[in-house]
């Protein structure tokens, strides 16, 4: 039984029945508008050759980071260096080909792992950045420091690619005003001072999604809608189509429908599909983001 507090997102016997019904699995070469705003229940090592090639606008990556960790019933075993090199640069080859000229990537990693995959990434594409979030999450470590920050890289295919930049809206501490005394570098909204900023590749606004959110699930490593939207809005358009492989609980899906993209993933744990399926449904009703706000990302720091 769950507390009253606890709005993790949990599927039925029922549900799951029902909602595996909505999921898809490949066997043959298929069309796009057949794997669109789908989830496909499935390896991803299994389902790639069966998919189109270059349809992929944005793709989202969060492979298992060379960690040994339990994902639902399934395990995914700490590798040597090499090794986990040699299978991150198999599951690059495979993906290459799915991406469209224009596409943008972000891949998600741990520092140490990140550390080892950078070569792989410079390889295959245009690295363009490193971003850096702090993941307040977990228990302390008394022999060294917590680790509370994960990386995101930020690549592209080729040189064309979309970029939007999308604003903080940051509170004024001190509300600065020239000779005329009139704002300077920042507004007055009816006693509400605050400045839009850029954004920078060091984010310390996400919350890691915790058994009292409304978008948590029981995945291990899930990531927040915050930080996918993100994403999902700097390096792609209405109408684009996100691709999201190691699909897990469904947040990338979730996230490309609450802001009008294509979407698909690949998941093979039956519960995290279900789980994504409900997600979906949910967006249908509710497609606030945290934080974000006519078309801003508000700090409350």
């Amino acid at each position: 039984m769950k507390s009253l507090r606890n709005k993790t997102i949990q599927c039925s016997y029922e549900e799951k029945l029902d909602f595996s019904n909505e999921l898809i699995y490949l066997d043959k070469p298929t069309k796009l508008e057949n794997i669109t705003n789908k989830i496909i229940y499935q390896n991803f090592f299994e389902a790639v050759e069966f998919l189109p090639d270059k349809f992929v606008d944005l793709l989202i990556l969060d492979v298992p980071y060379n960690l040994t960790k339990y994902y639902g019933n399934n395990v995914f075993y700490k590798k040597s260096n090499d090794e986990y090199v040699e299978w991150f640069e198999i599951l690059i080859n495979l993906l290459v080909p799915k991406l469209s000229f224009i596409a943008s990537i972000y891949i998600c990693f741990d520092w140490q792992t990140s550390a080892i995959v950078y070569p792989i990434l410079n390889k295959y594409f245009f690295v363009r950045n490193r971003i850096t979030w702090g993941r307040d999450k977990g228990r302390g470590c008394n022999s060294n420091w917590k680790n509370n920050m994960e990386d995101i890289w930020f690549c592209t295919l080729s040189k064309s690619y979309y970029f939007n930049i999308i604003k903080l809206k940051r509170k004024v501490k001190a509300p600065y005003v020239d000779n005329n005394k009139k704002p300077k570098d920042w507004k007055n909204n009816d006693g509400e001072k605050y400045r839009l900023t850029y954004p920078s590749n060091f984010w310390n606004d996400i919350t890691v999604p915790f058994w009292s959110m409304s978008e948590n699930t029981q995945h291990p490593t899930q990531k927040s809608e915050k930080l996918i939207a993100k994403l999902i809005l700097a390096s792609s358009n209405k109408g684009d189509f996100v691709f999201d492989p190691f699909l897990g609980s469904g947040t990338s899906a979730v996230v490309a429908k609450k802001l009008e993209r294509n979407f698909c993933g690949i998941e093979s744990n039956l519960d995290y599909c279900c789980t994504t399926i409900k997600r979906l449904k949910m967006a249908e009703k509710n497609n606030k983001i945290q934080d974000y706000l006519d078309g801003v990302f508000i700090l409350n720091n």
